[in-house]
């Protein structure tokens, strides 16, 4: 039996569900070859294993109410404390993944606070704004953000609301 008949049996037998790792994992067990080869045999076939990775999918419709966008894109700021944006981004790490939630002034891209957790939620953005909130100054900047779930909340506006009076 040749390599290719041994790869292609490995991957049916397996439903499909074996990439080139595993195919070279089993294939291991009986031979000696290295994972090139076989990935190079499988890409060859046209094979393709199925792997279902878990994604964080956030949700993509409205929770709340959506704010108006004073910004209009224009994210040039005159002084400090006049504009700042925020968002949550996602940090693929070798164990786990973080979020990031960082407010940044656009005046001088000073990173003003940041709140890190290991999943998306609302505490996060609750501690990210208590920070900002203490460095005001007095000032009133105009916070935008990409209005996803966490900043359409109502606790988010209420938090908004109360700094800046």
């Amino acid at each position: 039996m040749s390599i290719k008949q041994k790869v292609t049996r490995i991957y049916h037998e397996n439903d499909g569900k074996y990439g080139y790792r595993r195919v070279t994992f089993v294939l291991k067990k009986t031979m000696t070859i290295n994972h090139k080869r076989v990935q190079s045999i499988i890409q060859q076939l046209g094979l393709k294993g199925k792997c279902k990775q878990k994604k964080y999918r956030p949700y993509k419709g409205e929770m709340g109410k959506i704010a108006d966008n004073p910004l209009k894109q224009n994210f040039v700021a005159q002084g400090a404390n006049d504009k700042w944006v925020t968002d949550v981004t996602v940090l693929k790490c070798v164990e786990s993944k973080l979020y990031l939630s960082p407010i940044k002034g656009l005046f001088n891209g000073e990173i003003i606070c940041y709140g890190l957790s290991p999943s998306p939620n609302f505490e996060q953005i609750t501690g990210m704004m208590e920070q900002a909130v203490r460095r005001f100054d007095g000032a009133k900047p105009i916070l935008h953000s990409d209005q996803g779930w966490q900043y359409q909340m109502e606790s988010y506006r209420k938090i908004l609301e109360d700094s800046i009076q």
